[in-house]
């Protein structure tokens, strides 16, 4: 019997049809079933979802339920899970979300041929922006790749002795943060993580009642504040203390001052819950960051994040709002040169900023040789009336492009990355701007693989100051729903760029909404090369070809025919070109690739050879006619060819 390569652990708890929904990514793997097991562990759930997981695992032999009294939180059934499990690893899934088809064989080779202690999946969501971390697949680091720190959630691959040899196990009970205890203390002990990043593992599905929407979940009744402070002190206990603000116990603790203190002050919390609660939060956060947190690690921040920080533990909450509502109003923008393709690639020049509320740009003013934020920023905030000094600029700042495949929720990374820098705006003013070049490849985007048959818009994700935002990649002066460069046909596909309705850049690919008509495609003149087919230039699918010809299935009529795009002496246009002969009958046949709306060409073919390759807009009425119906005979032939040698003469 086949050893069990992976067992997953899916603690559920009055889940009811999310069971039924989760269950066939889990069931239809691609590992064969006899070498991975599903171990279901119930927390006393009231519901019929014990009845559910009955009925499952009794038509799946490699499917296992356990139950136990409710708990009140999943730490206890995971560790109940893992009592149970027999694989070599273990993959923890929560019970409304689901695994890639794929998902555990590519983990296990993964972590099999890295000798990995911990495996993080790439994430896909519905609910939260995509992470960086995944943008490259990485063999082996370690925790000092702090990066881990952006990926804090149980939904990885674990070695099971790995976790037995260091007594690795969720804290139980209603026990908030739990997936952050265990997977710290994870990443402290683990000699080597790996990442996989060209593969979709894991999606985190949004709950259409709102049933796994933690995001904003803040319940100081089961320990929040406390279950901070241990994990850390579990941090601390892990990495040697040090004042260097880029010492790795710094670079660790930021994540949790970030995300878990900072929230408190930070919008859209502090503006959107009851002020006299939050107040509470807001002195509960205060206290760990005085008590807890070195100096070094808010002095590591950047300075809108270190001003914030500034407020909090001086106890100033009306300061703190005064800031949220200020930088509330900041807004992205993207600046978008006209995309174009370049050796099958889609191209554009993009440069982003960030703007106050009154839409002028957030500037830093230059004064004593140091760098100050803007002072219209901080009109009213308290501490600031002799400025906010900015050491570093580029301090955590970051700026990046991202496309999303609006149907399956996957985030891909495209090449090129964007540079940060200075712009100067005059009178000792300047902006920090991101720019650089969208370099999307839709036959190698995903992963190295081409992108599904769908639509897929262009993002971007910025960081500077302190300020991050996601921001729809649109054209200042795009006409919504007009081509944004004309179409392409890559990997014997269509690829259409476009703006979408609200003027966001988004390509569609293979015809998923788009499709080839007037708006995206122009007419072409006629050139034929009789002997070796028949061929048309057609400027609008210039960046099929590069250096060698390109064989594509196009349709002939109704014969299915293999055609060639060839490369031209001008980069702007591609040659079309059909076989010579075609068993089709005498007429002018439409030329179409899958799924196209309209022709791209049209082939006039008499006695099976093809005469000529038409544009969609050619005029053929009129003395073309007479021509075409004595292209092929003979004696025609032979007196146009005497009359040829005769004017030569």
């Amino acid at each position: 019997m086949p050893r069990v390569k992976v067992s997953v652990i899916v603690p559920v708890y009055n889940t009811g049809k999310y069971v039924d929904e989760c269950a066939p990514s889990l069931l239809g793997q691609s590992l064969p079933a006899d070498e991975y097991e599903i171990v279901y562990v119930d927390d006393g759930s009231t519901d019929d979802t014990l009845s559910r997981l009955e009925k499952i695992a009794a038509g799946h032999p490699n499917v296992q339920v356990h139950t136990q009294p409710n708990s009140g939180w999943p730490g206890a059934p995971r560790n109940l899970g893992m009592r149970h499990a027999k694989g070599e690893y273990v993959q923890f899934v929560d019970h409304d979300d689901k695994l890639g088809p794929e998902a555990l064989e590519r983990l296990y080779e993964h972590a099999k041929r890295t000798d990995a202690d911990v495996v993080l999946g790439k994430m896909s969501s519905t609910m939260v922006r995509p992470r960086r971390l995944f943008r490259h697949t990485v063999d082996a680091c370690t925790i000092e790749n702090d990066e881990l720190m952006q990926s804090m959630s149980p939904h990885k691959m674990f070695r099971r002795a790995f976790v037995e040899e260091h007594g690795l196990r969720f804290p139980e009970g209603p026990w908030i943060l739990e997936d952050l205890a265990f997977v710290s203390a994870a990443y402290l002990k683990a000699e080597r993580i790996a990442i996989l990043a060209d593969y979709p593992v894991y999606y985190w599905m949004k709950r259409d009642d709102g049933g796994n929407n933690t995001q904003h979940r803040f319940d100081p009744r089961h320990g929040f504040w406390a279950n901070t402070r241990t994990i850390i002190g579990q941090i601390k206990d892990g990495t040697p203390a040090s004042d260097d603000i880029d010492a790795l116990q710094n670079r660790l603790l930021h994540r949790l001052y970030h995300v878990e203190v900072l929230s408190r002050t930070r919008e859209p919390e502090i503006l959107r819950e009851d002020p006299t609660e939050q107040r509470q939060r807001f002195e509960a956060a205060r206290e760990v960051a005085v008590q807890d947190f070195p100096a070094a690690v808010r002095e590591g921040l950047p300075a809108v994040s270190r001003l914030r920080a500034a407020l909090l533990e001086a106890g100033d909450f009306d300061g703190a709002v005064t800031l949220a509502e200020r930088v509330r109003e900041i807004k992205p923008r993207t600046t978008v040169g006209e995309p174009r393709w370049e050796n099958g690639q889609l191209t554009a020049d993009i440069t982003l900023e960030l703007l106050r509320g009154d839409g002028e740009p957030l500037t830093l003013i230059e004064r004593d040789g140091k760098q100050w934020l803007d002072p219209d920023l901080l009109d009213g905030v308290p501490g600031t009336a002799d400025g906010w000094e900015v050491p570093d600029p580029f301090r955590l700042a970051y700026a990046e492009l991202i496309v999303k495949d609006r149907d399956r929720e996957d985030w891909w990374y495209p090449e090129g990355d964007l540079v940060l820098g200075l712009r100067p705006l005059g009178e000792g003013r300047s902006q920090v701007v991101a720019s650089g070049q969208l370099r999307l490849d839709p036959e190698r985007l995903a992963g190295g693989r081409p992108l599904e048959r769908g639509v897929h818009d262009v993002w971007a994700y910025v960081q500077l100051l302190g300020v991050d935002r996601m921001v729809r990649v649109t054209g200042s002066d795009a006409t919504p729903g007009t081509p944004a460069a004309g179409p392409a046909l890559t990997g014997g596909r269509l690829s259409l760029p476009y703006w979408t309705g609200s003027g966001q850049l988004a390509l569609d690919v293979d015809q998923r909404q788009r499709k080839l008509g007037q708006d995206t495609s122009t007419p072409a003149a006629t050139n034929a090369a009789r002997g070796e087919g028949s061929s048309l230039p057609l400027p609008y699918l210039a960046a099929a070809v590069d250096s060698a010809p390109v064989r594509v299935k196009v349709t002939v009529g109704t014969l299915g025919v293999q055609a060639e795009l060839l490369p031209a002496p001008s980069s702007d246009v591609a040659q079309l070109r059909l076989p010579a002969r075609l068993k089709l009958p005498a007429g002018r046949h439409p030329v179409n690739l899958p799924k196209t709306a309209k022709p791209l060409a049209y082939a006039v073919v008499r006695n099976g050879t093809v005469l000529r390759v038409e544009g969609p807009a050619y005029d053929s009425t009129g003395g073309r006619r007479f021509l075409d119906a004595v292209a092929d005979n003979r004696q025609v032939r032979r007196v146009r060819g005497l009359l040829g040698r005769k004017r030569a003469s």
